[in-house]
Order: structure tokens, then sequence, then C-alpha cells
């Protein structure tokens, strides 16, 4: 049976340059960087070079590079690391922010600190967030304010560059999740005027277990992790070089193919909706122009968008309903609510998204088989 992956905003595999350059640090390069013999050493300078390279890729400087585990350790690092009283997020944001802002708001900060107010700022039907809605959000006791940077379900991507702006004026600490757009688009942390922004390793053909955090330089930041005080203090853990050093791979492949990768993704991302929204029914969520290369997003009346996705993988098709964090929930996806859907509505959801691999062989097999699906559905659809 054909088997077509297009889920690539879920996870990517893992590139063979990658494994490649990750392949001594198992075993023959497995010093651990806080040695001082020269086993440390040389996975100390491995270390160091992948910073360099990670940075490269968001014009930041290495000192501002620090490596993680994962995207929600990152921004959990943030929101619990920032001293505030008020902070300030999206109605769309992924649910490592959504859950931590909204526990923090039930418990206080570990340190005890209490009485900590959350602001959702909501979206428009594109899922756009207006600037000047965050502007007016801010009050003397805002202290952060994280807003996703590309949407990992429906691919909009945000104003950051203004939104910063208006932050860096107000004197207000301002992230980014940028877990689905780092690797894909052009980023500068500096012309953004992003002061920490979150970045995965897994999304751009790098291993899983390997993120990082951009912390600009003066921004003070309290650990969620205490030991051995590595990453300057900020993540102690023993650094995972093998994956550090494959992430940092991914990031200068990343730098080198991203004009051709957005070009070819974008041309099959604009067939796929031409011809989805060609289907009885169907509705593209998300900006039109406003999106990732790679994303292309929508929900199908009478249809429940788990079923699309099990008929699909039927077919040899991968694709996703909602994230892939959250699509065994029976709960409608909360972004999609707040772009305005109704439950029913978004329950009928479903996300292509398309990577380095995807060809144009496997986008018309898909097409083909879609509208098929989509009937079948409908016949025995409760909802009709």
């Amino acid at each position: 049976m054909k088997r077509v992956y297009l889920d690539y905003a879920a996870t990517t595999p893992v590139a063979e340059q990658v494994v490649k350059a990750m392949s001594s640090y198992f075993s023959e390069k497995f010093g651990n960087t806080m040695s001082l013999h020269s086993f440390g050493q040389e996975a100390k300078a491995a270390l160091e070079q992948s910073r360099q390279r990670a940075a490269g890729l968001i014009k930041a400087k290495s000192s501002e590079i620090i490596f993680t585990s994962s995207a929600t350790e990152s921004n959990n690092m943030v929101l619990k690391g920032i001293k505030y009283k008020h902070i300030i997020i999206s109605s769309i944001e992924h649910d490592c922010i959504a859950e931590t802002a909204k526990r923090l708001e039930k418990q206080g900060l570990p340190a005890g600190r209490q009485g900590i107010k959350i602001t959702k700022i909501p979206v428009n039907k594109q899922g756009l967030v207006n600037p000047e809605r965050v502007l007016k959000a801010i009050t003397k006791d805002t202290g952060l304010v994280s807003i996703i940077h590309a949407s990992n379900e429906i691919g909009t991507i945000q104003p950051i560059k203004e939104i910063g702006k208006i932050c860096r004026e107000k004197g207000v600490l301002f992230h980014t999740d940028a877990s689905q757009s780092f690797g894909k688009i052009p980023i500068d942390v500096n012309e953004m005027n992003v002061d920490l922004l979150t970045a995965s390793s897994h999304k751009i053909y790098g291993p899983k277990g390997a993120a990082l955090l951009f912390i600009k330089q003066g921004v003070k930041i309290e650990p969620l992790l205490h030991g051995g005080g590595q990453e300057n203090g900020l993540r102690s853990s023993t650094v995972n070089t093998a994956a550090v050093v494959g992430f940092a791979k991914a990031c200068e492949i990343a730098k080198k193919e991203m004009a051709k990768d957005a070009e070819k993704q974008a041309r099959l991302r604009d067939k796929i909706i031409k011809q989805v929204l060609n289907i009885k029914g169907a509705f593209l969520t998300g900006d039109p122009e406003k999106r990732l290369p790679n994303n292309a997003s929508f929900y199908f009346s009478f249809v429940e968008g788990e079923s699309v996705v099990l008929q699909l993988d039927l077919a040899g098709i991968a694709a996703s309903t909602g994230s892939a964090c959250s699509s065994k929930s029976l709960e409608p996806s909360h972004v999609l609510l707040a772009i305005g859907l109704k439950p029913e509505q978004a329950h009928g959801s479903l996300r292509v998204s398309l990577g380095r691999q995807t060809t144009e062989e496997e986008i018309d097999y898909f097409l083909k088989v879609l509208p098929g699906v989509i009937k079948k559905l409908r016949k025995i659809s409760p909802f009709k």
C-alpha cells in the first residue's frame, strides 16, 4: 500500500545528514561537557559550535541561546521564570503555554508569588492577533507578553514585529513560541523586537529531545531546574550532546534550504487549498495569505475529523485533526473555537502539513482519495 506522510507539523523524520552528524557523539565523542579532560572538552567544543549554528538561524548571539529538552520545557521556563503579576497570551497558544498560564493563574508561581492575572487576547476569524488589542491589555503590572509566532493548527503567522515593538516601548518582555515557524520562514529576533523565543529540533528534521530558548542579553530569568549549573546556570542537567549536535546540523540545513523548501511547499499547499475547497461543505481555516508555507487546514461540514483521519490512514495517508498533542481529546480544539467555529464545526477539522520530502505525486494521491472519504462519511453522518 502507498504510504504518504502529510503530518510534518506534528514531527519530521530525522535527516540523514543529521543522523551522520550525531553518530560519533554516542560512542566515540561521548564525554560530559562539564568534564575538564579532553573527552569533556571535545564535547564542550561541539556544544558551543552547535550554539553558534542555532543562533545564526535567528540572527542571535550564541551567548543568548540555551538548549533544553523540548519546546514545552522552554515555554514553561519562560512563564515560570519571569517575575510578573500580569501576563498576556493569545487565545490560540499551544497547550504548553495555555495550560501553564492556567495553572499559574490558579496556583501562583513556584516561589509563592500569588495574584497572577492572565489576559487572553482574542483573534479574528483568520486567527490573527490585533496588536492594538495587546497595547490596550498592557497595564502597569504586565511583565510578559507571549504570542505564538505561527499556529500549529491553522498556520496563521502573527504580526510579531509590531507586537514586539509595542512591548519594547512599554518596557514589557516579549516571548514568542516559534516552534512551527523556526526553520521554515526567516526569523530575526532583533528586527522582530523579541526578548525570548522558543524553537524545537524535531520540527526541522532534527532529533526529538532537543530544543532551544533564546534569551536576549540582559533579560533575567529563573531556572526551572537546579543542579550542576549547565547552560550558564539556567538549565542544569547533563547536556544531551548528540541531540544538540543533531539539532544544530538541522539548523544549518534549514538555513541553506529554507527558501527552496518554502517555495515548493507553498506551491503544493496552494494546490491543495484550491482543490479541497471545490468539495462541497469544505472551508479553509487560518489566514489565506499570512500562513506557513507548509500548512493547509480545513473543516468539513457534517463529518467528524477523527473519522476523516482514520479513513485517510486506511488509504496510507497520514494527516491530523487538531494538534498532535491533543488530538485524542474529545474536546474540540480551543484554537478552532477561538476563530469562531462552533463545536461541531471544530470537530470536522483536518490539517495537512507538508515537508521537504513531499512530492507532487503524493499530493495528487491525497486529492484523489479525500473527496471519496468525505462523501462516504457524509452518507453515514448523524449530523447531516
